[in-house]
């Protein structure tokens, strides 16, 4: 390396933590608050660990303003396993209608089939994942169980910026968004919202719990076949403590969340990743055709930005240049290739300054 900082890690998940999040779990690695217990030794019926997860609960519900209708759970299976959950509790076998924008929406429409039945409302494969769908467009059906979309998509680089109003789109069914690579990133409005899910590898903390935010009228309507630790009601009947819990993650998240606060809550952090976003897509579109983001400017994520080198040959060599830099995961993800970037909460403004750094010489000598 060619610096002594510790790199920037732009990896898309598990992805990088808060420095500050890091050292204080170090620090408490042998012995949480003198208890003479690790955290991942503690009984998770404990008043020990109880008190963590109840912190974390209040501080997340605090942090996205959660109106007091909607239960806070955390789950285990990432992102993926709701695919599944989430017909399993909602769909009552009967219809749900799914908006594709990318990867994640595709695997949720595919994965819901097996329980439930399953219409694509609305579809940007045929541009390549790089358009938002118009929800004037989408066609849905009266009478479905629930509406599904991711509202950002990490491998492509879609995100919504607005909810869609199901109600002014005439339907009748909850919304259910997979925020998991952009929660706490920005603000949710809940009046939109019948569910929201979220792994936390992303922007939360430790790879292991899944945070579920669920309105209570939406509890106790799980298919017979849906295992009892993934039912909803059991689950929010329990605290989260039906099973054992990935105990540690949700120690990590409760970390996480108090960084959060104390760099002034989700609106600080807001404007700090559009400040983020803007520096970088201006370099990417300011490259004179050198790099390219194929992203529509009004569907960009903010927290995932992937692109392209004109000249593919040099891929290998961009890399290897950023990681002398201490530029850290920049390789696209296989099924799309390229580059990406992965912004999340826990990439300082100096990380993506560096990056901009990086683009502009490697262009530079390259172009």
């Amino acid at each position: 390396m060619s610096t002594t900082r510790r790199p920037f890690n732009f990896a898309p998940g598990p992805a990088t933590l808060p420095e500050s999040v890091l050292r204080r779990a170090a620090e408490e690695m042998l012995d949480w608050h003198g208890s003479g217990m690790g955290v991942m030794e503690m009984s998770h019926r404990g008043p020990e660990f109880v008190s963590i997860a109840e912190k974390a609960e209040s501080d997340l519900r605090t942090l996205l303003a959660v109106p007091a209708q909607f239960r806070i759970l955390f789950m285990q299976g990432g992102g993926l396993a709701e695919n599944a959950i989430v017909p399993l509790n909602l769909s009552r076998g009967g219809a749900v209608d799914v908006v594709v924008t990318g990867a994640w929406s595709q695997k949720s429409a595919k994965e819901a089939r097996r329980y439930a039945d399953v219409q694509v409302a609305a579809s940007n494969e045929a541009d390549g994942h790089t358009t938002l769908p118009d929800p004037a467009t989408w066609q849905l059906r009266r009478g479905a169980s629930y509406v599904h979309v991711c509202t950002n998509e990490t491998i492509h680089g879609i995100e919504f910026n607005t909810l869609p109003d199901l109600k002014a789109l005439g339907s009748d069914a909850p919304l259910v968004m997979d925020c998991s690579s952009h929660i706490l990133s920005r603000s949710i409005d809940w009046s939109k919202v019948g569910l929201a899910f979220a792994g936390a590898q992303k922007n939360i903390g430790a790879a292991g719990v899944t945070v579920v935010i669920v309105r209570e009228d939406l509890l106790g309507h799980a298919l017979a076949a849906c295992p009892s630790a993934f039912d909803y009601k059991t689950v929010a009947d329990n605290r989260s403590m039906f099973n054992t819990p990935p105990t540690y993650a949700i120690y990590i998240a409760g970390l996480v969340f108090e960084w959060i606060a104390a760099q002034g809550g989700v609106s600080a952090l807001e404007a700090r990743n559009i400040e983020k976003a803007r520096l970088l897509y201006a370099a990417l579109d300011g490259s004179d055709g050198f790099y390219d983001c194929r992203v529509a400017k009004n569907a960009r994520s903010r927290m995932n930005v992937p692109f392209f080198l004109r000249d593919e040959s040099l891929n290998e060599a961009f890399l290897a240049a950023a990681k002398d830099r201490g530029l850290l995961q920049l390789k696209g993800h296989k099924s799309v290739g390229g580059m990406r970037a992965s912004i999340y909460n826990a990439m300082p403004l100096e990380g993506v300054q560096a990056l901009v750094d990086h683009l502009n010489d490697f262009a530079r000598r390259h172009g």
